[in-house]
């Protein structure tokens, strides 16, 4: 049975990195959609020449991009199977998709991270806050779930019915952990698969800036909580 695929691509300013990103992927893939989230430079222009399908979203914040992309697909007549997110920075080795759906398909998992080991991480890839938030985080969702996550990575693979089940909500920061959450809570399968990573192109909007990881920080722990004391 071939399965559908669809790619979301959330980019802001990734001019020089996202036509590697959109030319790695796997061709089993239907659809590669950047969303270009207020990108001033010519992130848009070279994601088109590369092949993918641009949208804009001028609200800033990856929430916003992911569920503009969720949008677009929800008002085409097929709908896909699965739905993959990844970062259009580079960091992430796209041609990694196939071991990242893998589960999907072959043991009908729900939900599949891709998991930044140590051990397969470029030097410099992840900040030491990005590390230490990670731990912290993770370490809360096996404390108050009993989780076995280890990581919030931006490279993820879920079936696409249960990612509308869980009906995503969070504009910004807590996007990645808010899915993870509400599979947890949710009682879905998961799975993490371990990946490469490798220092991105261009400098991080988020964990390059004091102001970007304190938000990040914050938002990621109130999700926690939040689901904690539901």
């Amino acid at each position: 049975m071939n399965h559908l695929i669809k790619v979301i691509i959330p980019a802001y300013n990734e001019q020089d990195s996202i036509a590697h990103v959109v030319n790695d992927i796997p061709k089993i893939v239907d659809e590669i959609i950047v969303i270009s989230n207020n990108s001033t430079d010519k992130t848009e222009l070279n994601a088109k020449n590369a092949g993918a399908t641009v949208l804009t979203e001028t609200k800033k914040g990856y929430g916003y991009a992911c569920l503009k992309g969720l949008d677009y697909i929800s008002k085409q007549k097929t709908k896909p199977d699965i739905i993959v997110f990844l970062d259009g920075d580079y960091s992430d080795y796209p041609e990694q998709l196939t071991e990242i759906i893998a589960p999907i398909i072959n043991k009908d998992i729900d939900f599949v991270l891709g998991a930044r080991v140590e051990k397969l991480r470029e030097s410099g890839s992840m900040t030491p806050q990005q590390v230490f938030g990670n731990w912290l985080a993770t370490f809360l969702m096996k404390l108050f779930f009993g989780a076995k996550f280890s990581d919030l990575g931006p490279f993820r693979a879920i079936k696409y019915n249960k990612l509308l089940a869980l009906n995503m909500e969070d504009k910004t920061y807590g996007w990645t952990v808010e899915m993870q959450l509400k599979v947890l809570k949710q009682k879905m399968t998961y799975k993490e698969i371990p990946v490469k990573y490798r220092n991105r192109i261009g400098v991080s909007k988020v964990s390059g800036t004091v102001k970007g990881t304190i938000f990040a920080g914050i938002k990621i722990l109130s999700w926690i909580f939040k689901y904690s004391f539901k």
